[in-house]
């Protein structure tokens, strides 16, 4: 486990810089805990790789005022794991329901244990993500993601992908782009 943390945090550390993120902005993480230890995505769920992931990066995204938004498994339709005051922040609606390991992935259950006021929302539209063992995050950014590539490319046996956003680019040969 201290490997999956070591890794995460790097990861982390690494993706907030490149993706420039700030404070009260949000970080999308889809993290296949089956995945990180070598099982195939949904059936192999570890809770113990899944805290270990959650306890390497909470502490650094809290500390710099980056909501994290955990993404849950298909069983609950990719909902997100949110602290109340981001969902009230940027005007989204919780929803009714309590991920459980096999029931909405043992990333998010651990996110639901230990966010301070925690709910669960349908639909968000995050700055940057983070995609631990191909849980398909895309559908939770904002318009327009750019792939970030990262000295770490896995988490334990999982495949890390990660993306940031940017405004989309209007206007044809005449505008002018920062």
């Amino acid at each position: 486990m201290e490997t999956i943390k070591q890794q995460a945090k790097e990861a982390i550390l690494e993706l907030i810089e490149k993706a420039e993120l700030k404070k009260g902005q949000i970080l999308v993480i889809g993290c296949s805990s089956s995945e990180i230890v070598g099982e195939t995505i949904g059936h192999g769920s570890s809770l113990e790789a899944a805290e270990a992931f959650f306890e390497a990066i909470y502490p650094v995204l809290k500390e710099q005022g980056i909501y994290l938004a955990a993404q849950c498994c298909e069983h609950l339709n990719r909902a997100l794991i949110l602290e109340r005051e981001c969902a009230e922040q940027y005007g989204w609606e919780p929803v009714c329901v309590v991920p459980q390991p096999k029931a909405g992935g043992s990333f998010a259950t651990t996110a639901w244990r230990r966010f301070d006021d925690p709910v669960a929302v349908e639909h968000i539209k995050a700055h940057a993500g983070l995609d631990v063992g191909g849980t398909l995050i895309g559908m939770h950014l904002k318009e327009v993601a750019v792939p970030v590539r990262l000295s770490v490319n896995k988490i334990g046996c999982a495949n890390l992908l990660s993306a940031r956003t940017r405004p989309k680019y209007i206007g044809g040969i005449r505008a002018k782009y920062e």
